[in-house]
């Protein structure tokens, strides 16, 4: 056994090793008492404004700062608990408040479903936490709040429609957008989406207060055919994004895959040469390369010149030139007419299919620009605004529509540049009066409007309700859904911190979309909300 140990001095302890004090030692002469007082007396001396307390405490003690801040936080811990004021356990209207503001928040802010809000609620205690329950109280709530906005004191309202439908499963939805405040006028639980149900959807909207000069829409025949019949006054805008991006703007990427596909084919024929020895495998994959030589040059040029006429096709429906002044219609109208040409000479038999349709709705595509004439010609006359800053902010309103677009960084970073560069040189020329400015021209330059893009926007924030539902909808959780919508506040962008309802109708509002549900609710009916 000593021999062992001898040959594996490793496994025995080093007793050369100076043994390191310990960090921390507990005083045995700061007995309980004594720490109590220091605890005080660095207590009082906080109260009182005693410069330099905690500094002769330290020293008169031996001890350190950190040391006497932590009795102190101790003993104020001991007194909150016993001399602090008795709270008394919440009764059971505040519990039962709690929980249906819990329940509301779950469904409408979070957007859970049932079972999950079912799972919450038992998880906190909560008082009827059942499926059942749940789904037969947010009905019965849903069922007491309109599915269409109402203008107050009997007035008329004209202002801008953006409708469009939605589906849950086959089931459409009938929807309708104010696009300045992003308000939903009327979300509608439809049985189909022909002209009739469109024109019952406006009436409603009329009977409200609600009606409009300008309705802009995709090439539905239902609503095309509603709109010549309901509001045959009425400027109807297709919708830009459908009319041209949508049809047109996926062949630049179809072109552009094939282009790299192509030259993969290319490159891989190329490597293929170096295998071949006989002379007809040589000449074989010449030929071979050739033609794949020839394919990548024809696919490459195909998609340089689309690419290059979809931009152009794009840029002509800007309002405003380089200039910052208003474009013609007609020559815009012109220059759309001639990029269709040349992209039909491209002789891509699908693609032409898409132009036709594109030449189908060109007259109702740049309506757009006759709303804009009104709106420059009214900025126009406004007092002391010189012409170059009026041109300078129609510009970077131009260019902040573009950030919006952009889905690139690089694109998105570019346009918010061009815009912050416009919007200099208007504050150069505009001074103390720039943000009063700036703001009156963006307001009156939102209501051009070329897509319903926005109705896109609000699809994607009812979408995570149908599927939590299971796509299982119903009005009632429709008319749950408007009345968070409008009334919810922004957190991001050109409306934070206003709801749309606030926009619309130019009022303040006053609470938290809870309140002004329960609010709602019991006005109607007062039952159906227990508690105080």
């Amino acid at each position: 056994m000593f021999q062992i140990m001898q040959q594996t001095p490793s496994l025995l302890p080093n007793t050369t090793k100076p043994i390191k004090p310990a960090k921390f030692i507990r005083r045995k002469d700061l007995t309980q008492e004594i720490r109590t007082v220091i605890a005080i007396a660095a207590l009082h001396g906080q109260m009182v404004g005693e410069w330099g307390k905690i500094t002769r405490l330290s020293h008169e003690f031996a001890i350190s700062r950190k040391f006497i801040y932590m009795l102190m936080n101790t003993m104020l811990s001991v007194a909150e608990i016993s001399f602090g004021e008795t709270q008394s356990p919440p009764s059971s209207s505040v519990l039962k408040r709690i929980s249906f503001e819990l329940m509301l928040s779950l469904r409408l802010t979070a957007t859970c479903g049932i079972e999950r809000i079912s799972d919450v609620m038992a998880h906190f205690g909560m008082r009827n936490a059942s499926v059942g329950f749940i789904s037969e109280r947010l009905n019965q709530v849903g069922a007491l709040l309109p599915n269409t906005v109402r203008v107050e004191g009997n007035e008329i309202k004209v202002v801008v429609f953006l409708s469009d439908e939605i589906f849950s499963k086959q089931i459409p939805i009938l929807l309708t957008v104010e696009p300045i405040s992003s308000a939903i006028l009327r979300i509608e639980l439809a049985d189909g989406r022909k002209a009739e149900d469109w024109k019952h959807h406006w009436k409603c909207l009329e009977e409200n207060g609600y009606y409009t000069s300008y309705l802009v829409c995709d090439e539905g025949k239902g609503l095309c055919s509603a709109k010549d019949e309901a509001l045959p006054e009425a400027v109807r805008q297709t919708d830009t994004y459908h009319a041209i991006a949508y049809r047109l703007g996926i062949w630049v990427e179809r072109f552009k895959k094939a282009a790299y596909k192509a030259i993969e084919e290319e490159d891989y024929c190329y490597k293929k040469l170096d295998s071949a020895r006989s002379d007809r495998v040589i000449n074989k994959r010449i030929e071979e390369y050739e033609e794949g030589e020839r394919d990548t040059d024809k696919k490459i040029e195909l998609y340089d010149s689309f690419n290059y006429l979809y931009h152009c096709l794009i840029a002509e429906l800007r309002i405003f030139g380089e200039d910052g002044r208003l474009r013609s219609r007609i020559e815009a109208e012109d220059n759309i007419q001639a990029c269709l040409e040349l992209i039909e000479s491209l002789e891509n038999e699908q693609l032409n299919k898409q132009v036709k349709k594109v030449r189908r709705i060109l007259p109702d595509l740049l309506n757009y620009f006759d709303v804009a004439v009104e709106v420059v010609r009214k900025l126009e006359k406004l007092p002391n605004i010189p012409k170059e800053a009026l041109e300078a902010l129609c510009l970077a309103w131009q260019w902040n529509k573009e950030v919006i677009k952009s889905k690139k960084a690089d694109r998105t970073k570019a346009c918010k540049e061009k815009e912050l560069f416009f919007l200099e040189y208007a504050q150069s020329h505009l001074q103390e009066d720039y943000e009063d400015i700036k703001g009156q021209i963006y307001s009156e330059l939102d209501t051009i409007v070329q897509s319903s893009a926005l109705v896109e926007c609000i699809n994607s924030i009812i979408r995570p309700y149908l599927n939590s539902s299971k796509n299982h909808v119903s009005q009632e959780m429709l008319n749950l859904i408007m009345f968070y919508h409008n009334h919810r506040r922004y957190r991001a962008r050109k409306r934070k911190g206003k709801t749309p309802m606030e926009i619309l109708t130019g009022e303040h509002q006053q609470g938290d979309w809870i309140n002004l549900l329960i609010d709602e609710v019991r006005k109607k009916d007062p039952s159906i909300l227990p508690f105080s």
